[in-house]
């Protein structure tokens, strides 16, 4: 069997080359959960394990994974993103019949902690009893919000995400600004306006912070519109493009965090001053409070705001009397 087409990130890891091994020595476990940082990432890995478990010894590609009849997606639809029973069901269903065209089926999960309750209880049966001839690939950036009972069943494997950076126009200035603004609080004492100014400087950070996730979702989303199956459901085309922003702005989020420590790495350095150490330990853990909320649909400008209010109070040195 010829190399599998792995994505430029994953080829030649360890985790790439055991998983190869195994497809072609035909002993790959029945049900995987691919998990790491980046759902993009995780589905062009997914579609590549395919396309080789599809193709089999015969070598044929007459069919891309999207168009394969042996190949079944089940996706979170609609803007609360969530995969219910009836979804589950069929594909369940499918997965019962025996290959049309390859030597094994290929079901891929895309986002599978977005089951709903009725519907993981449905899908642990089919993980307890598998279908014959049939691969499941689960894939999640959070695999934490699994059942237990369905990460017990599936063996894991990890991807971290392809880099440190935000692939968004216009965000490393903004990082550059907001560390400068960092620096601006901490550097000397304020008086009434220089706290003026840098109120002013702080809802400019996240007016800029809006149109640049907007624009990168929206970039983001044109691109994965033109690799989609044109038979998608409305429904599951508004999931996927939630799912595309709501990774950027994620990813945004963690970025911040690294920044912020960067920032405040040279003044820990110091053993005279607990100040920076105590204001770091404070805003990593508001931003992740921050973050969390988005989850909950709290909304990104809203929860950038408090995190630079609290950061205001944390970094901000009082003027002297």
């Amino acid at each position: 069997m010829s190399a599998i087409a792995w994505p430029e990130a994953v080829n030649g890891t360890p985790t790439a080359a055991v998983l190869e091994q195994s497809i072609a020595r035909g002993r790959l476990p029945h049900s995987l959960l691919l998990h790491g940082e980046d759902p993009v990432l995780l589905e062009a890995i997914a579609l590549a394990m395919a396309e080789a478990l599809l193709r089999g010894d015969s070598g044929s590609t007459a069919f891309t994974p999207d168009k394969h009849p042996d190949c079944f997606f089940l996706r979170p639809t609609g803007k609360m993103r969530q995969i219910g029973a009836e979804p589950t069901r069929d594909l369940i269903t499918r997965l019962q019949v025996s290959p049309a065209v390859a030597v094994r089926k290929v079901a891929i999960l895309v986002d599978a902690d977005r089951m709903n309750l009725a519907a993981a209880n449905i899908f642990l049966k089919t993980l307890e009893e598998p279908p014959r001839d049939t691969v499941i690939l689960m894939l999640s950036a959070r695999p934490y919000a699994l059942l237990p009972t369905i990460r017990s069943r599936v063996l894991h494997f990890r991807f971290p995400a392809r880099g440190s950076g935000v692939a968004a126009s216009g965000w490393n200035g903004w990082i550059d600004d907001y560390q400068a603004w960092l620096t601006a609080l901490a550097s000397s004492p304020l008086d009434k306006d220089g706290v003026a100014e840098l109120m002013l400087s702080l809802y400019a950070l996240v007016a800029r912070f809006t149109v640049i996730l907007e624009s990168a979702a929206a970039e983001g989303w044109k691109v994965q519109k033109e690799k989609l199956p044109a038979d998608l459901e409305e429904a599951e085309q508004v999931a996927i493009e939630t799912g595309i922003a709501n990774g950027i702005r994620a990813g945004m989020f963690a970025s911040i965090a690294r920044a912020t420590r960067d920032f405040a790495q040279p003044a820990l350095a110091s053993a005279d001053d607990a100040r920076p150490r105590q204001a770091l330990v404070a805003a990593v853990r508001r931003l992740e409070h921050d973050a969390g909320l988005l989850r909950l649909n709290f909304k990104a400008e809203a929860a950038l705001e408090d995190f630079l209010l609290t950061s205001l109070r944390l970094w901000a040195r009082p003027a002297r009397s």
